[in-house]
């Protein structure tokens, strides 16, 4: 089969499809070699003679319909390039006309003369070039907005998988220096007894941007790392627990707690 499609008078079409999909997105080098290889099949003949169109139909059909399917293939592949080739295009074009009308020099008015004051018909000139020069502003911030909100929609899920790629490497290294330094302090204040309760974890997850979850993780090794129950707190929680529901006092080293 394989010997029958490469000996097909449609092989060299077929062939050179598969080489511009390929080329689509690869490297300037790669798309070089792609190329010199599309070439040298070319050069060195089609399927060499061996096959006919009509001998085997269904072969003949094969041959055109995945033909037509990688001419498809590769215009859907080089649509994104486009479309972010001509976006590029766009940004470079307004970035030139932001930078050109940063640079021009302004508009030399007139100045104090012999002839001090300007007629009428100069300042209702000036008033429509404002008028112009904001309504162009206001175009142009329609036209970004808009351009932004295009592109939120469309790769808005690209977006969120490279967020969520980006939060899971950041969970699994070490915390941002800010945020370590505002739970020691929290850990520093309530020493005696560094249990945080959900309030307190979503108002240090507001502050230091991690989730509550991280920062429970973070409490619990810290707790098993650098700090222990003094033998007194041990054995008022001890108490506590087993004459709770008659109500007994918990007496810790500060004081007591509920009645």
């Amino acid at each position: 089969m394989k010997a029958q499609i490469a000996g097909h008078p449609r092989y060299p079409t077929l062939l050179s499809a598969y080489i511009e999909c390929r080329k689509v997105g690869a490297p300037p080098e790669v798309a070089s070699l792609l190329e010199e290889i599309g070439r040298e099949r070319r050069a060195g003949g089609g399927g060499g003679g061996a096959g006919q169109i009509g001998v085997d139909p269904e072969l003949d059909e094969f041959m055109e319909a995945y033909c037509r399917v990688l001419v498809r293939y590769k215009e859907e592949l080089s649509r994104p390039f486009d479309e972010a080739a001509s976006f590029l295009s766009s940004i470079q074009t307004q970035l030139s006309n932001l930078c050109s009308g940063a640079t021009s020099p302004p508009a030399t008015t007139a100045t104090h003369s012999d002839e001090m004051v300007g007629s009428s018909d100069e300042d209702q000139c000036s008033g429509e070039t404002d008028m112009l020069d904001i309504g162009q502003e206001q175009s142009s911030r329609l036209a970004d907005h808009e351009l932004k909100e295009m592109l939120l929609k469309k790769y808005s899920g690209c977006l969120s998988r490279l967020r969520s790629e980006f939060l899971k490497k950041r969970k699994k290294g070490k915390l941002p220096k800010d945020a370590r330094s505002a739970l020691l302090e929290w850990w520093n204040t309530h020493y005696r007894w560094p249990y945080p309760t959900e309030e307190d974890k979503l108002r240090l997850a507001a502050r230091t941007g991690l989730d509550p979850k991280q920062i429970n993780n973070w409490f619990i090794n810290q707790r098993k790392r650098h700090w222990k129950p003094s033998d007194g707190m041990r054995f008022a929680l001890m108490e506590g627990v087993a004459g709770g529901s008659s109500g007994t006092t918990l007496y810790f080293d500060t004081g007591t707690i509920g009645p």
